[in-house]
């Protein structure tokens, strides 16, 4: 981040202009003019905090993406199918147990070791041959699709939050004031929140293991030069192996954060495998911090597109990824190779 705003000052000064124009949009009261603009307050920050969710999703799918794509250049292309897989054997485990954490624990497993599977028996034997990755991992996904299909049927299904999590919380956001001076604060679901949260933890973490520890160290270094780091002994396929499963699984408890708050159905892996691509190509291959500023900036375009300009909300995504591959190819947080 240090490094773009000395690199890049204008920008970094229009970033930091829109940005506290979004936080007094957020944070301060309205005067009367504004809201006839543009409407109510309560509306505007509902596309807000919907977006701000629904990028903490985009996120977490997109991490798992971004450290298989980004950091060991595979070509996954059934990513958003793990997506898929975890929220229908999430929904079958909490349905089942009445339990919704315990399917987390259970789906990154599952779907890590199919990840695992994946690495060894696909990625492994086509290393550095983008297209039969890309051939191979498309029929890999057309089958899940296929079989998920076939076990789950085309009706959608929605993973019940647990009690504790039910219902709205109050925000310190003032969301409107009445006539007679009463501040109305914004209510907004908890289980929102809570995943939000989870998602903030879970970037944090990953940012620190892959620069503040050895395994990080063995990572970026196995991805700069492969060679010499197997030359050294150190045995880097169980490391690329070790990631693959963690992106995937990562992507298996997205599916059941995806299906707590919004809905599993067939197309739901496509969609979730091009916003990863997106996401990505947005905040820069192999980047955390530049997965979470693309996830955010997809999120809040897709919800506030859907409010305020309903026809043509689908273009503002690609018109967003297509003004950074003009003028930033490498992504916003993306280094040059």
């Amino acid at each position: 981040m240090q490094r773009f705003a000395s690199r890049h000052p204008i920008w970094t000064l229009v970033i930091a202009i829109v940005v506290a124009a979004l936080l007094w949009l957020v944070f301060a009261p309205w005067p009367d003019g504004l809201e006839d603009a543009i409407g109510r307050k309560r509306i505007f920050l509902n596309a807000v905090f919907g977006g701000i969710t629904l990028g903490a999703l985009y996120f977490l799918v997109a991490a798992g993406f971004t450290l298989i794509f980004g950091l060991m250049r595979n070509v996954n292309l059934a990513h958003g199918s793990l997506y898929l897989l975890g929220g229908y054997v999430g929904f079958e485990i909490s349905d089942s147990t009445g339990s919704w954490l315990l399917a987390f624990p259970v789906v990154f497993v599952l779907v890590a070791a199919l990840g695992l599977l994946m690495q060894n028996q696909v990625f492994r034997r086509m290393e550095g041959e983008d297209l039969r990755q890309t051939l191979v991992t498309i029929g890999i996904s057309v089958v899940l699709a296929d079989l998920m299909l076939w076990i789950w049927g085309g009706q959608s299904y929605t993973i019940l939050s647990p009690e504790w999590l039910s219902g709205p919380t109050t925000l310190p956001v003032i969301s409107s004031i009445k006539s007679d001076g009463e501040i109305v604060y914004l209510r907004y679901p908890a289980v929102r929140i809570a995943i939000l949260v989870a998602a903030i933890v879970m970037g944090v973490a990953m940012w620190l293991v892959l620069n503040r520890t050895r395994l990080g160290m063995l990572i970026r270094a196995g991805v700069d030069d492969r060679e010499m780091l197997a030359a050294s002994g150190v045995r880097i396929q169980y490391v690329f192996l070790a990631v693959f499963g963690f992106g995937a699984g990562l992507a298996g408890m997205g599916g059941i954060v995806g299906g707590t708050f919004q809905s599993l159905s067939p197309g739901e892996d496509t969609r979730f495998l091009l916003a990863s691509l997106v996401v990505v190509i947005v905040g820069g291959m192999g980047s955390i911090p530049g997965a979470a500023i693309g996830a955010l900036v997809i999120g809040l375009s897709e919800q506030l597109g859907l409010v305020y300009a309903p026809t043509y909300s689908v273009v503002f995504t690609f018109l967003i990824m297509a003004l950074v591959l003009a003028f930033r190819p490498q992504g916003l947080l993306g280094d040059r190779r």
